[in-house]
């Protein structure tokens, strides 16, 4: 998956179905917590291979159990054909952020440092805007 230069309200502006409303909503909703970072589209094959576009904000190195760091993104949003997704790549005393907060999210199928939901209702909104702060607090570098 790599950055691209592709205009991201754009890319939005095209979206359409019926959670492209809610993925607007969320990309409001994350720019308003991370005031100042980027705001890039990443695209390409994901570690599974699928193809994907996730909008990225901000910039981070993230570390790699085997191999050298990659330039990643603090927090990323996706629509998936059933589902919205959500990585938040912040971890505290050693566990990603969407594990820990977990129970308090709402209606989410969480793995490591992604959930997903189906829509913006199954969110807990006030719980979500916390770990977007609480992600950017961990993250001090990020661009």
């Amino acid at each position: 998956m790599e950055r691209t230069d592709s205009d991201v309200d754009g890319f939005l502006a095209g979206i359409e179905g019926p959670r492209a409303d809610d993925l607007r909503a969320l990309d409001r909703i994350i720019a308003e917590e991370l005031p100042g970072l980027e705001r890039v589209l990443w695209e390409g094959p994901m570690w599974g291979g699928t193809e994907q576009r996730i909008i990225g904000y901000g910039g981070i190195t993230q570390p790699r159990p085997r191999g050298a760091s990659i330039e990643w993104f603090l927090v990323g949003l996706a629509m998936q054909q059933q589902h919205l997704s959500v990585y938040v790549n912040a971890a505290e005393d050693g566990e990603y952020l969407v594990k820990r907060r977990a129970p308090e999210l709402g209606k989410v199928k969480v793995g490591s440092a992604a959930m997903t939901f189906a829509s913006l209702e199954a969110l807990d909104l006030d719980a979500f805007r916390a770990m977007l702060r609480r992600a950017r607090e961990l993250a001090p570098d990020a661009s």
